[in-house]
């Protein structure tokens, strides 16, 4: 895997080489575009709204729209000029509990790993401090000339990288959202029975048994298309529920999810198809299930592995 930046952890007068990768593999099914009836492709271009003629990228400058219509035009090299410049610290500037920030701030995830082997121990020093004092550090770095706030802390073996949103890019409910509920109170019977509904469908976190299903689908109805076939539509999502019906409503949701419940602890998890995984899926579930010397296996080892967990 390539790293998408690389500089050096400082926090105090400790300086580690790193590596930044992701944590994340998009598994989106990509389209290309056709004119209906050909397999000619759909291009873009750059084309100047008044003539219509195609403009080379290096005749085009990037310009703000004022109040008053008119624009004011920025050259690259002005934008250049105020960059924050080809940083390649990820400092430390103070350390906080995790419980603390809420998930509203956080947005992609990656790992950081030691430049080379002669900086795995004060690599390892780090993270065995993280993790013991159970803090994450707040950080700022640079990467492709944007200035990132940076949450780092201990994950399995590895540290991890949130980067996080700035206070002012998240928006003020109150201001944006018309319709948040004022005025309506819970009523007591209706506020039980929907704690008990919360309680009834409670459960660990197995990130394993969450799927991206819309991906799935796609993808048969891909191969679906590929045969000939035709591939069943999705359900339609329930009614909205009327007020005089919530807590009946409620009452029969949480009967339905006791059962469920019940029944899922009678019978073991049903076995997962590992062979429609790709070997990063493959990978991931091994991770969760901390199975040794996944990082060496082949994809038929990674299965043989999971399968025997």
């Amino acid at each position: 895997m390539r790293p998408v930046w690389s500089g050096s952890l400082s926090l105090g007068l400790v300086t580690v080489p790193i590596r930044l990768y992701s944590a994340v593999e998009d598994h989106t099914v990509h389209f290309r575009q056709f004119q209906r009836g050909t397999e000619d492709r759909i291009r873009y271009r750059r084309v100047n709204e008044r003539t219509g003629k195609e403009v080379g990228y290096d005749d085009i400058v990037k310009g703000y729209e004022l109040d008053s219509g008119d624009y004011v035009v920025v050259e690259p090299e002005e934008l250049d000029e105020i960059a924050p410049g080809r940083s390649k610290s990820l400092d430390i500037e103070s350390f906080v509990e995790l419980d603390a920030i809420d998930p509203m701030f956080f947005d992609k995830t990656y790992w950081l790993a030691p430049a080379k082997d002669e900086f795995e121990r004060p690599y390892a020093l780090l993270l065995e401090a993280m993790s013991s004092s159970g803090k994450a550090g707040i950080a700022k770095f640079v990467m492709r000339g944007r200035e990132y706030l940076a949450l780092v802390r201990s994950g399995d073996g590895v540290m991890v990288l949130n980067t996080l949103h700035f206070a002012a890019d998240l928006r003020d409910p109150a201001e944006q959202l018309p319709d948040l509920p004022s005025k309506a109170r819970a009523r007591g019977k209706e506020l039980d029975m929907a704690v008990n509904l919360i309680d009834a469908m409670s459960g660990d976190w197995r990130p394993e048994e969450y799927r991206d299903t819309y991906t799935d689908r796609v993808r048969e109805l891909i191969k679906a298309k590929k045969k000939g076939d035709t591939i069943t539509p999705a359900t339609e999502p329930g009614e909205p529920t009327k007020v005089v019906d919530l807590f009946e409503a409620l009452s029969k949701s949480v009967e339905s999810g006791k059962a469920k419940k019940k029944s899922g602890a009678k019978k073991p998890p049903a076995k997962q198809d590992l062979s429609s995984l790709s070997k990063a899926d493959l990978e991931k579930l091994a991770r969760e299930r901390d199975i040794k010397g996944r990082s060496k296996m082949t994809r038929a080892g990674l299965e043989k592995a999971l399968k025997a967990s």
